[in-house]
């Protein structure tokens, strides 16, 4: 291994690296999470064991009766390409301290158990495959290992148990070849990078695959961050990771949980958030037992992604953000919401005017076209004053998956806008259309 840097060096030398890392990422906008392990059997949320004090002898008993049939990551990977996701992060070992690969550091693992199989390989096998970037969540925590505890009094046991995530990452990251994302998750009992050791683990990761981006549950900050459970734009990178149904992450039973579920329209309502925002979506999946995917996902995802084959300029690539650095904001109306590449202004509209009529207002300047994104037929529009007009307009929305048609304004340059300049009591009472109301 290459001599470890101070952490001031290494923060350095990753921000000089991190735009050529990020590049894919950026562009991809959408990603699968998938939570699978001994836990789905339960059907009962992923965190059975600690919730329900199931003591570890009993729980380690179902680790013979996990079981997914062949091919089920193969089946995961399909949906998020059908649904136009770039990417997926799966549970290589959950906080109950289950390996989903041939570990030789933890003999619990699902080579020597249950399926007698490297679910690990079948998934990275997966993605592979069907052209999707590669991510690997790795627990800090550990309900079963006796050391996941006291390592946050024992130095020893620190030393040991901080040996032991090092040995399960290094054998993630050297046995698949190229992984795109570590995805560290609850670094608990520990409260501090320096506790686990996390400068020192980190760069030997990235020694083991350069080209690495790792999110912030290390408890450094790493590449990205990672809002959970809501869709809050940063002034960083950052990735929303949501449950589908704001219950679990693991398997729930699917016909009661289709009640809670997202529908295609909360998805793509999501996908807009992010993308505005300079962020990405990783929504998760918590497969059946048998491996198979929960059947509430199915249905959206697949609408999803018949929307994104249509609409996907309006999400994917180096979207304008409209929070934080080397941001622009650009409006839309109370029906609709806007995404931009700079030039091309996309209005998402939730609700489709229903008198073939609309308009934005802001906008300095005239558009030079005006099209619906999904087919590029032409929509009227007039500039006036700072309004752009957009008239006879389809009577119902031209999206027939979502019903969330979307019409893009391009222009020559970045437009240049301002919110409601016919209103100054919205500008601290400066007037600033001025003459130019019409």
């Amino acid at each position: 291994m290459d001599s470890l840097l101070s952490k001031g060096d290494y923060e350095r030398q990753n921000d000089l690296t991190r735009d050529a890392r990020m590049d894919w990422w950026r562009k991809a906008r959408f990603g699968m999470f998938v939570h699978f392990g001994l836990y789905s059997q339960y059907g009962q949320h992923e965190w059975a064991m600690t919730q329900q004090n199931i003591p570890i002898a009993e729980y380690e008993k179902i680790a013979d009766s996990f079981n997914p049939k062949p091919g089920a990551p193969r089946e995961w990977a399909a949906l998020a390409k059908k649904a136009g996701m770039k990417y997926m992060v799966m549970t290589t070992r959950h906080h109950e301290g289950f390996s989903l690969w041939d570990s030789k550091a933890n003999p619990y693992n699902s080579v020597n158990y249950g399926p007698h199989r490297d679910i690990v390989r079948e998934f990275v096998d997966a993605c592979r495959e069907f052209g999707l970037g590669i991510g690997f969540y790795s627990s800090l925590m550990d309900w079963h290992h006796p050391d996941g505890w006291r390592c946050a009094f024992d130095t020893e046991a620190r030393r040991r148990f901080n040996d032991y995530i090092t040995q399960l990452n290094t054998e993630l990251l050297t046995n698949y070849g190229k992984i795109d994302i570590l995805w560290y998750d609850v670094s608990a009992p520990m409260e501090s990078w320096e506790g686990w050791d996390s400068l020192e683990r980190n760069q030997k990761m990235r020694q083991l695959q350069p080209h690495i981006i790792i999110n912030d549950r290390s408890r450094l900050p790493e590449d990205f961050g990672t809002p959970e459970e809501h869709v809050t734009a940063a002034d960083r990178d950052w990735e929303a990771c949501m449950t589908f149904n704001g219950l679990s992450w693991g398997y729930v039973d699917s016909a009661q949980a289709v009640n809670y579920s997202y529908n295609a329209q909360r998805i793509i309502r999501m996908l807009q958030t992010c993308a505005s925002g300079g962020g990405n979506l990783l929504l998760n999946i918590g497969p059946k037992p048998d491996g198979s995917v929960p059947d509430d996902a199915v249905e959206p995802l697949t609408k999803v992604g018949a929307w994104l084959a249509e609409n996907g300029a309006a999400v994917y690539g180096k979207l304008v953000k409209n929070k934080g650095e080397d941001s622009q904001w650009f409006g839309s109306n109370g029906i609709s919401s806007a995404t931009s590449d700079g030039r091309c202004v996309y209005l998402w509209h939730w609700i489709w005017p229903v008198n073939g009529v609309t308009a934005v207002g802001g906008y300095m300047t005239a558009p030079k076209r005006v099209y619906l994104l999904k087919d590029g037929a032409p929509v009227e529009f007039e500039h006036k004053g700072h309004r752009i007009l957009l008239k006879n307009l389809p009577n119902t929305s031209p999206d027939t998956h979502a019903g969330i048609g979307v019409i893009a304004m391009e222009f020559d340059v970045r437009p240049e806008y301002t919110f409601a300049t016919y209103y100054p009591q919205l500008h601290g009472g400066r007037d600033i259309a001025g003459d130019n109301k019409i």
